[in-house]
């Protein structure tokens, strides 16, 4: 079996920075430990994908901006980039931009996967966008949701966007 870990806007905005929170905080060491055991483990092919949520400067200008008025992860900022205990892995994982929730180019990069894991930030906006395009393109597919390895904006939002995917028979591991 191969497998994709796609691992969700771990940036330092969304960890510390402009809109970080402890669960954020604390999801860090968790997503590092899976990506070393996922290395032992020669029984499963694991690539790395990385997602990061990129704004321009003129990001209150923007829809998402207007709704949501805290400018974070603006491009070539230190906000906008993956965080320093996760760094090291991007080196050999494919980064995807996207400047809104989901990522579109996730669903082409995903296509040679039997196994999508998802984890990152934040559960209830863009790791559940990012698990509902790919159940929607791949239904037959294991999408999972690693929720030790999530953190949502609230833990009451966090546990609400688990039970919404897993009705929509995205496997919460």
């Amino acid at each position: 079996m191969n497998q994709a870990y796609v691992i969700i806007d771990m940036q330092n905005d969304f960890i510390d920075g402009a809109l970080g929170t402890k669960e954020a905080q604390a999801v860090v060491p968790r997503i590092e430990a899976k990506i070393v055991a996922s290395k032992k483990d020669t029984s499963v092919s694991t690539d790395l994908i990385f997602t990061q949520d990129t704004h321009g400067e003129n990001y209150l200008d923007t829809q998402e901006g207007q709704k949501l008025p805290v400018p974070h992860c603006i491009k070539d900022t230190k906000g906008g980039n993956i965080c320093r205990q996760l760094l090291p892995y991007t080196l050999f994982a494919t980064i995807l931009e996207k400047p809104t929730f989901g990522s579109t180019d996730l669903i082409a990069e995903t296509a040679e996967y039997d196994r999508i894991v998802l984890m990152g930030v934040c559960t209830d906006i863009c790791v559940i966008s990012n698990a509902m395009l790919l159940k929607a393109f791949y239904p037959e597919k294991e999408i999972c949701v690693d929720a030790s390895c999530c953190a949502g904006v609230t833990p009451e939002s966090h546990a609400r966007a688990l039970e919404a995917m897993k009705m929509c028979q995205i496997d919460i591991l």
